[in-house]
């Protein structure tokens, strides 16, 4: 290997090799004694990683394109390496406080970290399904984690049925795509496109492929597994679900998409702008009728991807462009969103009811503050950053001629809105109750808070990352 490769997969080797040093550290140690300060450990690797990775530049290919590293791959990567971290330090304290925190957890957080660095690299269809299934793993082991709960086991349970058979899908899909282009790696099977048109095998296998990593973003119809996973799994398990691993299939959808389907815009697009539509519409009208705030923010995040989804089916650099920000404000909104949330406790055990927020605001002003920010900005109030990232994904599906797309978010937007202010009506103005305790740790706190602020102070620039946004955009919009 030389040390040109070496170079590129370094980030995904170092955390690798990090995994692997801490299972071996705490299996012959203390085991589950050292589940706190492995945590925080991790925590402060991913952030050194994300810091090493930032700091890149150029775009170079290695093991004959099936891996890349570009612009656009580390700006996904610096997304996933920070939100990781974020939520293992901010979920760290609940863990533990549930007796859940095992030194697997962050262990398993890592690898699949590792996995959706891969996937956002994947230059090849056998790199794109290691990655992939290094994510799915340990995905389906995190969301079981509670031994001790029906939901959660029956959460980790339904995940693995349905990963697999969207792993299935998307394996078909791969192996027509080979079948019909006679290779596996992007860069050539772009060049199998003629004058912008695939022929029948090589679209059936673009639907395949699609079908099965919708299934990784939550969009519509392969959204079924969401609201019980969300629900089930321990919540800073949701919180993580929720916020890194969405970044990173969409990241790979963009990436198969382009790179290896570039030349055939007009034929995937249609299926785009079919799974946003729906996705925003069944996820906004869907959630409307939850009682459970777990399973309201799994059909809010189905809307969200649908959203983002607009960017992509743009089908150009500045929808790419879009999406990538859309999905870096959702990142910041659901992790203050959910350090809030798993912080919600009644006698000491954990409450997601969403009428038991009611009067909250007269008790806790200003967690019911940030909350208020938060949940307006996820419903694109203005002058709320949410707002600007909607309006970014809609102008790029107007300019791209998808009017009806643009006006049909407009409208699943409003509709959104609903269950979000019945949030904020319940903190603020609701029947007095029970109530509540919101027992933060202080990572949680600097978390809720943080995001709040970030949605209000990012107004005036995207705190820089709106360029690197751009330029990651052109790196994969050639």
């Amino acid at each position: 290997m030389s040390s040109v490769y070496i170079q590129t997969v370094l980030p995904e080797l170092a955390l690798a090799i990090y995994a692997m040093v801490a299972l071996l550290g705490a299996v012959y140690t203390g085991k589950d004694a050292l589940a706190k300060p492995i945590t925080w450990i991790t925590a402060a690797v991913m952030v050194v990683v994300a810091l090493v990775v930032a700091g890149g530049d150029g775009s170079t290919a290695a093991f004959g394109g099936m891996f890349l590293d570009d612009a656009y791959a580390r700006f996904a990567k610096v997304a996933i390496l920070l939100s990781a971290a974020a939520v293992l330090v901010m979920g760290e304290a609940t863990m533990s406080r549930r007796g859940l925190l095992r030194f697997e957890y962050p262990i398993l957080v890592t690898l699949c970290t590792v996995g959706m660095m891969v996937m956002v690299s994947a230059g090849d269809l056998m790199t794109l399904y290691m990655g992939l299934e290094l994510q799915s793993l340990s995905l389906y082991v995190m969301a079981s984690s509670n031994r001790d709960s029906v939901k959660s086991t029956e959460a980790g349970l339904k995940y693995f049925v349905l990963g697999a058979l969207s792993s299935g899908l998307l394996l078909y899909g791969a192996s027509l795509t080979y079948g019909y282009a006679g290779t596996t790696l992007f860069s050539e099977i772009i060049q199998a496109a003629n004058d912008g048109r695939v022929g029948l095998g090589m679209l059936i296998g673009l639907v395949f492929v699609t079908a099965g990593l919708a299934f990784k973003v939550s969009a519509v119809p392969f959204h079924m597994w969401t609201p019980d996973v969300y629900e089930g799994a321990p919540t800073p398990v949701t919180a993580f679900f929720a916020s890194a691993p969405k970044l990173a299939a969409m990241g790979l959808l963009g990436r198969i998409l382009f790179d290896a389907y570039g030349g055939a815009i007009a034929d995937w697009q249609q299926i785009i702008a079919f799974l946003a539509f729906l996705s925003m519409f069944v996820g906004a009208i869907a959630a409307i009728g939850q009682t459970n705030i777990k399973r309201l923010m799994a059909f809010s995040s189905i809307t969200h991807m649908g959203f983002a989804l607009l960017g992509l089916a743009a089908g150009t650099a500045y929808g790419v462009q879009a999406m990538l920000l859309y999905m870096a404000v959702y990142l910041a909104m659901n992790i203050g969103t959910f350090a809030f949330i798993m912080s919600m406790e009644r006698d000491g055990r954990p409450v997601t009811d969403i009428a038991s927020l009611n009067q909250f605001a007269t008790t806790d002003k200003l967690k019911a503050l940030a909350m208020l920010v938060l949940l307006f900005s996820l419903a694109g109030v203005p002058p709320m950053l949410g707002f600007f990232a909607k309006y970014g994904v809609l102008i790029a599906a107007v300019q791209a001629d998808l009017t009806w797309l643009a006006v049909a978010g407009v409208v699943a937007s409003v509709i959104a809105a609903f269950y979000y202010l019945r949030i904020v009506y319940y903190m603020y103005f609701g029947d007095e109750g029970e109530g509540i305790e919101v027992n933060m740790s202080p990572a949680a706190w600097v978390a809720l808070v943080g995001s709040a602020a970030i949605v209000v102070l990012g107004i005036v620039n995207f705190f820089g990352i709106e360029t690197a946004a751009a330029a990651a955009a052109e790196a994969l919009v050639k």
